[in-house]
This record gives C-alpha cells, sequence and structure tokens, in this order.
C-alpha cells in the first residue's frame, strides 16, 4: 500500500486557477478553504494538478451518522434522502450540524499531467483527507444504500487536490475493511506519537512512574485502534472506557486494554472515578473517541496535573475543553486530533495484521452494519 500526499503543486491555465488547495473549486462564500466553504464546483473536468475518482463508497463520521440518525429517529430513507440533499446542495459531504463528513473509495478515472500524487488511472484508493474538503457528486442517488449504517454504497465522481492524500488499497485486505481503519487512522499514530514522548521523557529523567493511558470508546473503530498503538508505544497501564456492557465484555475479549471500565462519559464524576479506579492515578494520556457530545469535561477529570488529552471526536466543543479545564484548575495539554500523521496509514493497517482483537472488533462493527 501506498500513502501519499501532495506536494505544493502550482498555478496552470488549463481549468481556472488550478490552486494547490482547491481554492479554485469554491463557490461560495468567496475567499476561504474548501473544507470551509458552504458549496464547491464538483464538476468531473479536472485540472493540470487534480485526480478525478470514481467513487463506490463513503464512510461517514460516526458523529455525522449519529446526528443524522437521532435527528430522524432511526429513519434510514430519512437519512439517505438528507445525505443525498447535502451533496447536491454543497458538492461536497458535510454535515452542516456536526461540520464532518467522512472519507471514500474509489478508483483512479483520470490524473491530471501535473498531479503529484503518484496515482494511475485504475488504482483503487481510499481518501485520507475529508469529505468536508473534498468536491463530490452522486449519480445514482444512494439507490444502494438503506441509510442505516456509516458505509454508503453508491457511485459519483471525487475530485484530489495537489495537496490532498491518498492511499492505494492493500490487495490483501476487504475494501470495506480498510475503508474502516483507514477512516481513524489518525487516531492510533497520534496516540503512539504523544505515548512515546512520555515514556521517552520518563525513561530520561529515571522517572519510575509507569505511563497510564485512557482511551474513552475504547471498543470503537478510532478507540481500539489507540489502545494498541498506546500499548505498542510503551504505555505500561491502558484502560478502555465504554458505556454498555456489551461493549465491556467485546472489548475485554478482544484484550487490548489492561483493564475495561463501563461510564457515561457525559458524567465527569463518574468517568474520572472510573479511570482513576481501574488505573490507580489519573491518566498521564486520555483520548477521546466517542461520537456523543458532552465528553470534555470528564476527560479533563480523568487526566492527572501535566498529562494530555488527546480530543478525536468531531462532537468535541473546543471551547468547552477550554473553560472546563480554567475551571477544574487542570494543568493538561489539550490537543486536537487532525487525522494526518506522518505514515498513518501504514501504521494503521499494521495494527489491523499484528492485532487479532483490533480485527475482530472491526469484522463485528462491520457485520453489524
Amino acid at each position: 500500500m501506498r500513502a501519499l500526499a501532495g506536494g505544493s503543486g502550482g498555478r496552470t491555465g488549463e481549468v481556472g486557477v488550478t490552486s494547490p488547495v482547491g481554492l479554485h473549486r469554491v463557490l461560495e462564500p468567496a475567499g476561504v478553504l474548501p473544507q470551509g466553504a458552504w458549496r464547491l464546483d464538483a464538476s468531473p473536468e479536472i485540472a493540470a494538478n487534480e485526480v478525478r475518482i470514481r467513487v463506490e463508497r463513503l464512510n461517514l463520521d460516526a458523529a455525522s451518522f449519529r446526528q443524522l440518525w437521532e435527528k430522524h429517529g432511526g429513519d434510514g430513507d430519512a437519512v439517505r434522502a438528507e445525505v443525498r440533499q447535502i451533496v447536491a446542495t454543497r458538492g461536497k459531504m458535510q454535515n452542516p450540524v456536526t461540520g464532518s463528513g467522512g472519507m471514500l473509495i474509489g478508483t483512479v478515472e483520470e490524473v491530471g499531467r501535473r498531479s503529484p500524487l503518484q496515482l494511475r488511472p485504475g488504482d483503487r484508493v481510499a481518501t485520507l483527507v475529508s469529505l468536508t474538503l473534498t468536491p463530490l457528486a452522486i449519480t445514482d442517488g444512494l439507490s444502494r444504500w438503506d441509510g442505516r449504517s456509516e458505509q454508503v454504497p453508491c457511485d459519483g465522481h471525487a475530485i484530489l487536490f495537489a495537496r490532498s492524500i491518498a492511499a492505494v488499497l492493500p490487495d490483501d485486505e476487504d475494501p470495506q475493511l480498510s475503508l474502516a481503519v483507514l477512516d481513524v487512522c489518525g487516531a492510533p499514530a497520534l496516540t503512539g506519537r504523544v505515548v512515546s514522548r512520555y515514556v521517552a521523557d520518563r525513561a530520561r529523567e529515571a522517572d519510575p512512574r509507569p505511563v497510564t493511558v485512557a482511551v474513552i470508546g475504547g471498543a470503537g473503530k478510532s478507540g481500539s485502534l489507540s489502545l494498541a498503538a498506546a500499548r505498542r508505544a510503551g504505555a505500561a497501564r491502558t484502560v478502555g472506557v465504554v458505556p454498555v456492557a456489551a461493549e465491556r465484555d467485546a472489548l475485554a475479549a478482544a484484550g487490548l486494554a489492561d483493564a475495561v471500565a463501563l461510564a457515561d462519559a457525559r458524567d465527569p464524576v463518574a468517568l474520572s472515578t472510573a479511570v482513576t479506579t481501574a488505573l490507580g492515578v489519573p491518566a498521564d494520556v486520555t483520548v477521546v473517541c466517542v461520537d456523543v457530545p458532552g465528553c470534555e469535561h470528564g476527560a479533563v477529570l480523568a487526566t492527572a496535573d501535566g498529562g494530555t488529552v488527546i480530543f478525536f471526536s468531531m462532537a468535541t466543543s473546543f471551547s468547552a475543553a477550554a473553560l472546563g479545564a480554567e475551571g477544574l484548575a487542570a494543568d493538561v495539554t489539550m490537543l486536537v486530533g487532525n487525522g494526518y500523521v506522518p505514515g498513518h496509514a501504514e501504521l494503521a493497517l499494521g495494527l489491523l495484521r499484528a492485532e487479532p482483537g483490533v480485527r475482530r472488533l472491526f469484522a463485528s462493527r462491520l457485520t453489524a452494519d
């Protein structure tokens, strides 16, 4: 598998102003980047530094799908209709409530002669940039999707810019499984990086304290990978926090965490108590991987002074996190997981292959969907 990030690109006169970050695709409002735009131009003609993908499946991010599902009371037809309307109206998939999107897989149809992405026509790829900034057109009305799962089979096209990122899918994995893993591959990469720094700092300072990690939402996609990455990076003790008994049992059977705790992440005291009880101390690193709002204060409260909270949930209110930490007089560093860390695709797929527990959790989730 090749994970490929674009370079700076360049301007050509072939189709308008071919900005390497896609400014020429912004229809409104003028002057913003594609992610911040209300509407994009998703026309199929490509510029010299663009790539067109024939889309076969979208993967909606968890926070976006949950919001749509709850809004429509579990009516799959209504969810499908709204997704179809969002893409048709905006030229991209960006939930107007959560602001988030997801990613896609498809086959490369055409590559501009100045594209730096090193893709070839016929490559089957997953885009590692958000659907919130990817020009997208759907041509089949989402007729093969029942609106009841995050993965959306479809037909259409998408456009990648010079600064986009894509990964050629591995031949030895189910594409749906690869898509699910690559959708969250930034989480384990950043978790591993942060935990490694804690381990190295304590070794350098001859600090005997073990590095402890809590993953909120540990049985989910990003959560299970983050637990595996934390252990690989040298965490001495990990706890996965889940909201229901079925997830507790599944995560315990997967063997990815030293302890599994049952708590509602929206209850700050209950979450903090569960983490501290399981670890014996507050967590040095707390990773938030849930898809519901209101988990910010509990994550801060569960983290030791001098510790780090990594927010990977698109349901996070960053003002609530900042003000909550201030109100709790909590000396914690808070990081926003932006979804990109060099080498993140290879690392996530490597964890899938090396950790049977990760594979089981992903497979059971896909089966349930």
